[in-house]
């Protein structure tokens, strides 16, 4: 059970920086759909491209603790385990809400974004909304 218990806390521990960049980043773009300053654009296209490759190591070890936290548990229990196909499912949906975000800061670092300071702030929201839903999941797991 110790074992469970050290991937459990090295889980949370990725999670929570993977989240926190993954939060930062579309503020960032809200200040960069919004400037018109050359060089604040420069300063902010380092800043996203930055924040966004230090966190993709924390979103991998994320998913590979998760992947052992289930191995460790056994294929019985991840079948009975209902609450975590739609953890999984959300994971899989965040990975690509990840994925877009290297195609942003492409977009941006191409002084080619069309989108507004409130498409993402919109944009922003869709991480934390994954979130509330992953962690009532998690600790209620109310199927």
């Amino acid at each position: 059970m110790t074992t469970i218990l050290w991937l459990k806390a090295f889980h949370v521990i990725f999670m929570v920086a993977w989240f926190a960049g993954i939060f930062y980043l579309p503020r960032i773009f809200v200040n960069h759909a919004e400037s018109s300053e050359p060089l604040v654009h420069q300063h902010l296209k380092g800043m996203e491209r930055r924040l966004l490759y230090f966190v993709t190591p924390f979103a991998l070890f994320t998913v590979l603790l998760g992947i052992a936290i289930i191995y460790q548990y056994g294929y019985p229990w991840f079948v009975a385990a209902k609450w975590l196909h739609i953890k999984i499912t959300l994971v899989i949906l965040l990975l690509f809400y990840h994925g877009y975000c290297f195609k942003l800061v492409k977009t941006f670092a191409a002084d080619k974004n069309t989108r507004s300071g409130k498409f993402y702030r919109i944009f922003n929201e869709i991480p934390v909304i994954i979130l509330f839903i992953v962690i009532i999941l998690a600790y209620v797991k109310p199927f």
